[in-house]
């Protein structure tokens, strides 16, 4: 996973109506529930499937850190599907998706224009177009790097063309991205 995609996952966790349950035992039986069977959960979380069972009847009741992380990670991605659905359909409809990005940005521009790539902190509303091209390539499995391109398109339209009133023919491309954080 990289930062643009996490970023858009966490986006949609936001719309989330219920938490997670909290304690591990309820969290593995929420995962057996989902995977129909502590053997495909132990599989997943890299434990044998006694263990698994020892949670689900709270036998054991604190994980050790690296298994209740990937426990914890693992009922996130699966929780309230339906929820977080409707709210990615929400954003690339009618909503749209603010972005909040500390990055290089450099530019490819006419002669006699600055190309110096610089540090920019930019926090923008994108239109519902760009949130759907951004959920869409996600869905379809699109790399980090195509990820970041589109998340880059979006953003030079947005900002630095201004939807095509300024700056025109202007390249954005976006490196060493700091941090970035997107909410529907």
């Amino acid at each position: 996973m990289g930062i643009v995609d996490d970023g858009l996952n966490k986006a949609a966790q936001q719309a989330f109506t219920r938490p997670i349950p909290k304690s591990a035992g309820a969290q593995m039986r929420y995962l057996v529930k989902q995977l129909k069977g502590t053997r495909a959960v132990a599989q997943q979380l890299g434990v044998s499937q006694r263990t698994v069972e020892r949670y689900v009847k709270d036998q054991i009741r604190r994980p050790r850190p690296d298994l209740a992380q990937r426990l914890a990670d693992a009922v996130r991605e699966r929780w309230q599907p339906r929820v977080r659905a409707e709210a990615r359909k929400r954003a690339a409809t009618s909503t749209g998706v603010v972005v909040d990005v500390r990055a290089r940005f450099g530019f490819t521009a006419a002669p006699g224009t600055t190309d110096d790539a610089r540090i920019r902190h930019l926090t923008l509303a994108l239109p519902p177009q760009h949130a759907a091209r951004l959920f869409n390539a996600q869905d379809a499995g699109a790399s980090e790097q195509q990820l970041r391109g589109l998340a880059a398109e979006a953003l030079g339209e947005v900002y630095f063309r201004d939807g095509g009133r300024r700056a025109h023919g202007l390249e954005v491309e976006l490196t060493d991205i700091e941090q970035m954080q997107f909410d529907l």
